[in-house]
């Protein structure tokens, strides 16, 4: 069976961690790999749109370098969530083109999880900015975000490394995971155990799907870098490029 595309992309989530996906497109692309389609979730949902919308990673980088975190997110009374991805809509609207999937120069999935539901949803149709939005809000730490009647959260809560909505229309997948596995310290204050229970969650399903990739980058020098360390972009865009010319090599 012929499949509709060559090379098909699938980004993992890994909050500020995503810059690392920025260098790994990077080097694909020094390789002469052009990715034509891409499924994301969370960061790699961020990343993802960007690319899908004729971005190169330098711009996508320089766009959100300037941005500091807490221009990126807006604290908010706990409820259902400590902060909210206000900012995030503020830097789709100035820089985002495309307002609908269907507007993008490259074909894009996005990865959810439908909270009333209690399933995965893969969006590739319709508005752009709600469904990155549902699928970037990490449970606990960001508000759920109501798409229609229903609230979302992280799509990584179910599958962190989405290669199912993509596996069958392409010759080849590269898949990136950017949450290496390894052990923790320092887990002290609410926030720090939120954020590390999330991350264990979702290490659980990361390995299975990337054995499915033909291309499989894992950054290993990512680990000690939070979901926050958004001050350290350049360093997580160098690791992703070296580790993916690493790869690609051999």
């Amino acid at each position: 069976m012929v499949k509709k595309y060559h090379t098909g992309l699938v980004l993992s989530g890994g909050g500020a961690r995503g810059f690392a996906h920025l260098g790994v497109i990077r080097a694909l692309e020094e390789k002469g790999i052009v990715p034509e389609i891409i499924s994301g979730v969370s960061a790699g949902a961020i990343v993802g749109v960007f690319y899908a919308d004729g971005y190169s990673p330098e711009e996508i980088l320089a766009m959100f370098i300037e941005k500091k975190l807490f221009s990126l997110v807006r604290f908010t009374v706990p409820r259902s969530g400590f902060l909210k991805l206000t900012g995030l809509r503020e830097v789709m609207r100035s820089y985002l083109r495309a307002k609908t999937f269907e507007e993008l120069k490259k074909p894009l999935w996005i990865t959810t999880t439908n909270l009333n539901k209690g399933r995965v949803e893969y969006f590739h149709t319709g508005p752009l900015q709600d469904t990155v939005i549902a699928s970037s809000s990490i449970p606990i730490l960001f508000e759920p975000h109501r798409i229609g009647p229903y609230r979302y959260v992280d799509g990584g809560v179910f599958d962190v490394l989405p290669v199912t909505p993509i596996q069958g229309l392409c010759e080849q997948l590269v898949g990136v995971n950017i949450n290496p596995h390894y052990e923790e310290d320092n887990i002290s204050g609410l926030l720090k155990v939120a954020e590390w229970s999330f991350y264990l969650r979702i290490l659980a399903s990361v390995n299975e799907n990337l054995k499915k990739c033909d291309i499989r980058i894992d950054p290993k020098a990512l680990k000690g870098y939070g979901i926050f360390d958004i001050s350290k972009a350049h360093e997580m865009f160098d690791i992703g490029y070296r580790e993916a010319k690493k790869v690609l090599k051999n």
